[in-house]
C-alpha cells in the first residue's frame, strides 16, 4: 500500500465506525475512494439529487439541512454524511453545504454496502440514526459484557527486539536499559512461516527464540560463555507463542502446559509484547473483591496504607478492561468504605465501645458510588439525640481523628474545604442535622448553599443506618415543594460550564501549573453531578448515585423525552475520559488530576468530548428556566 492510501486508512482508522473495522476492510475503503474539494459555501449534496457515495469529512466543517432549510446538523474532520440517503432511494433528503474550505473522501455504495453487511458494528451506526455520544456509549457498555478478557489487554509496552547476532553483553545491556526481564531474538528471512512477520519498512525477519534472565544465568554465566557470544547460540529452538485476541486463561493454560514463564504475544505473526506469569498472578490478585477482604484482614494504618498501591493497580486494571465509569466507580467507593469502616473498627477497638450509637455518613462522590483514584475525604458524624457534648464528644472526635488520619495515609486527601467528622459543625446529633437541612431549604441562598450542597449527596458507611435514611427521607419530602431552595442551587449549578468556546473549539484553563489544559471534573463531570441532583430532588428522588437518579428523573415530565438518556450518554463519556487520562498518569508513573491537553487526546475522543459538551451546555440553558427564582426574591 502506497504512502498516500495508508494516509487515508489511518486517518479514518481515528474515527467512528472506522475505528472498529477489521485492517481488510479499511484497505478496501483506502483502495475505493475518491477525493474532491469544495470551497467556502459550495453544496456538496443538493435536494433529491440521486448519491452512489458515502461522504467522509477529511477537513474543513459541513452543514446538513432539512427540506425546509432549517440546519439539520454541523460536522466536521473525522463524520460522515449521505447515509440516510444510500440506506433509502439514493435519492438526497438532507442537502449539505461546505461552510470551510473543507475535503471530503467518497466512498462507494458498492464498499458501504459491505460494510454494513461484513461489519455489525458499522451497520448499527449508519442504520440506527443515532448520534455519536449515544453510539459510542453503547460500545462501551458492550464491551463491558465480554466474559472473557483478551491477553492483550495485559499486554503494556513493545517488547525488546534484538538480531540473532547481537552479543550477550549488548543484549543484557538493552534488557538493562528496557528494564525487560525478556528479549525476542530475531534473524533475517522466512524459513518458518508461522513466525515470520513485516516491519514498518518492509523488512522480512522471523522470530527465532527468547531470552529471558534465567537463561542468562544458565546458558551464559553458569557455562562460562564469552560476552561476545551471539544470542543466537544461547538461545533454546523451541518458541511458545499465543495470539493477542487469546484469553487470560488460554495463555496461562500455554504457560502451564509448555512449562515456561515468558510467552511473546503475537498479532499476525508480529510481536506485540511479551508476558509473564506474574503478570496474570498480579490480574487475578489485583481485583476490588480481593482487595476489600486483605482491607479487613489488616490490623494497623501502616498496613492499611501499605495497600495503596494495590488500589491503584486494581483501578488501572478495571479501565483497560473497558469496564464503565459506574462499575469502576462503584469498585473504588467500596474500597474507599471498606477502608472507612476498618479504621472505625479499629478505632472502636482501641477506643472503647462508642458511648451512645452513631452513623458515620459518607458524602459526595464516595456517597454516589462515583469515586476515582483523585478523591478527598468528605464526612460526617450522625450521632444519637442522646447525645451529650461534655461526656460524649471528646470519645467522638478521637474516633473522627483515627478514621481521617488514617484515610489521609491511605491516599484519601483531607478534605479542603472540612468536610470531615473532625470539624465539630459536622459532628452533631441527629435532630441537629435535620434542622440544618430544614434551614437549608428553607432560607435557602446561593451563597449559603455553596459549602452545604456536597449534603445533598449521602449515605451511611457505618452504624446507624436508619440516621442517613430519616435524612434522606427529608430531602425527598421536602425539595419537591420548595421552588425558592431548588433555584437557588440551579444558580450554583451555573457557575461552572462547560469549556465550549466558538464553533468547534475549546475553552483551556489558564492558571499556572495547569495551563492551556481542561479540568474534565471542574468543567465536565461537577457540574453535570449538580445538574442532576437538582432535578432529582425536584422529583423527589431518593437515589444518590447519578445514573440511578437520571432512571427515576425519566419516569417524570421533568425534562423531555429521551434528555435523561442523552445526559447519561453524556455524562458516562465524560467520566470515562477522565479516568483513562488517570489511568495514563498512573503507568507513566505521573501524579493522576483530571485536567487533560486537548492536543493529546485522539481526535475520536476530541470529537465526542464536544458532543458530550454541548449536552450538558443545552442543559445547563435549560436549568436556569426551568427553575427561576421566585418573583418576590428576585427584586430583593
Amino acid at each position: 500500500m502506497d504512502v498516500e492510501l495508508l494516509e487515508i486508512r489511518q486517518h479514518m482508522g481515528r474515527f467512528p465506525p472506522f475505528d472498529g473495522l477489521s485492517d481488510d476492510l479499511l484497505d478496501a475503503i483506502a483502495e475505493q475512494v475518491e477525493v474532491s474539494y469544495f470551497k467556502t459555501g459550495s453544496d456538496i449534496l443538493e435536494f433529491n439529487e440521486t448519491v452512489n457515495d458515502l461522504c467522509y469529512i477529511r477537513s474543513g466543517a459541513v452543514e446538513v439541512y432539512r427540506r425546509n432549510g432549517e440546519l439539520y446538523n454541523r460536522l466536521g474532520e473525522g463524520d460522515i454524511f449521505g447515509h440516510f440517503s444510500l440506506l433509502r432511494n439514493h435519492k438526497v433528503s438532507l442537502p449539505a453545504k461546505a461552510i470551510e474550505d473543507t475535503l471530503l473522501y467518497f466512498i462507494p455504495d458498492a464498499v458501504f454496502q459491505r460494510l454494513c453487511e461484513e461489519d455489525d458494528h458499522f451497520a448499527d451506526f449508519v442504520e440506527l440514526e443515532r448520534p455519536r455520544l449515544e453510539t459510542i456509549a453503547e460500545q462501551q457498555k458492550k464491551s463491558n459484557d465480554m466474559m472473557v478478557t483478551r491477553i492483550r489487554k495485559l499486554v503494556t509496552r513493545y517488547p525488546v527486539m534484538v538480531e540473532a547476532s547481537t552479543s550477550v553483553q549488548r543484549a543484557a545491556q538493552q534488557m538493562s536499559e528496557a528494564q525487560a526481564s525478556a528479549l525476542l531474538v530475531l534473524k533475517e528471512g522466512s524459513e518458518n512461516p508461522r513466525f515470520s512477520f513485516k516491519d514498518s519498512e518492509g523488512q522480512t525477519w522471523q522470530m527465532c527464540g527468547i531470552l529471558t534472565d534465567s537463561d542468562f544465568r544458565n546458558r551464559v554465566v553458569a557455562e562460562g560463555r564469552s560476552p561476545q557470544t551471539p544470542v543466537g547460540e544461547v538461545i533454546s529452538s523451541r518458541l511458545i507463542t499465543v495470539q493477542s485476541d487469546a484469553s487470560v486463561y488460554e495463555a496461562m493454560l500455554t504457560m502451564l502446559r509448555n512449562n515456561v514463564h515468558h510467552l511473546p504475544v503475537v498479532y499476525r505473526q508480529r510481536p506485540v509484547g511479551v508476558v509473564h506469569l506474574s503478570d496474570i498472578i498480579r490480574y487475578e490478585t489485583h481485583s476490588g473483591l480481593y482487595l476489600v477482604s486483605n482491607i479487613f484482614n489488616q490490623s494497623s494504618v501502616q498496613e492499611l496504607a501499605r495497600l495503596a498501591p494495590d488500589v491503584r493497580a486494581a483501578f488501572v486494571r478495571m479501565v483497560q478492561e473497558d469496564a464503565n465509569s459506574q462499575m469502576v466507580g462503584s469498585a473504588l467507593s467500596t474500597i474507599g468504605r471498606s477502608f472507612t469502616r476498618r479504621l472505625l473498627e479499629m478505632a472502636e477497638v482501641e477506643l472503647g465501645p462508642p458511648p451512645v450509637p452513631y452513623c458515620f455518613m459518607v458524602n459526595g462522590s464516595m456517597a454516589r458510588n462515583e469515586q476515582s483514584i483523585v478523591t478527598d475525604q468528605d464526612h460526617a458524624l450522625i450521632l444519637s439525640d442522646d447525645f451529650d457534648p461534655k461526656q460524649h464528644d471528646d470519645y467522638f472526635y478521637a474516633l473522627a481523628k483515627i478514621v481521617s488520619d488514617g484515610l489521609d495515609a491511605c491516599g484519601y486527601a483531607y478534605c479542603k474545604g472540612d468536610v470531615m467528622a473532625t470539624n465539630p459543625q459536622w459532628r452533631q446529633p441527629l435532630r441537629v442535622w435535620k434542622a440544618y437541612f430544614q434551614d437549608w431549604m428553607a432560607n435557602p441562598t446561593p451563597e449559603r448553599l455553596l459549602h452545604s450542597s456536597i449534603f445533598f449527596d449521602l449515605d451511611s458507611c457505618y452504624g446507624e443506618d436508619v440516621y442517613v435514611e430519616s435524612l434522606q427521607d427529608l430531602i425527598a419530602h421536602t425539595a419537591p415543594k420548595s421552588p425558592l431552595f431548588l433555584a437557588a442551587m440551579a444558580r450554583n449549578a451555573l457557575n461552572r460550564t462547560p469549556p465550549l468556546g466558538f464553533f468547534r473549539t475549546f475553552v483551556m484553563e489558564k492558571d499556572g501549573e495547569h495551563n492551556n489544559t481542561i479540568n474534565l471534573k471542574r468543567r465536565g463531570t461537577a457540574p453535570m453531578v449538580d445538574l442532576v441532583r437538582i432535578h432529582a430532588m425536584a422529583c423527589g428522588s431518593k437515589a444518590q448515585n447519578s445514573f440511578q437518579r437520571l432512571n427515576d428523573i425519566s419516569k417524570t415530565q421533568l425534562l423531555a423525552n429521551g434528555m435523561s438518556d442523552k445526559l447519561s450518554y453524556a455524562f458516562e463519556f465524560m467520566c470515562m475520559s477522565r479516568l483513562r487520562h488517570q489511568m495514563i498518569d498512573l503507568q507513566e508513573s505521573r501524579q493522576p488530576d483530571n485536567n487533560i491537553e486537548p492536543e493529546n487526546v485522539a481526535d475520536s475522543e476530541r470529537h465526542t468530548l464536544k458532543d458530550a459538551f454541548q449536552v450538558l451546555s443545552n442543559a445547563q440553558k435549560f436549568l436556569k428556566f426551568r427553575y427561576p427564582m421566585p418573583a418576590q426574591r428576585q427584586g430583593r
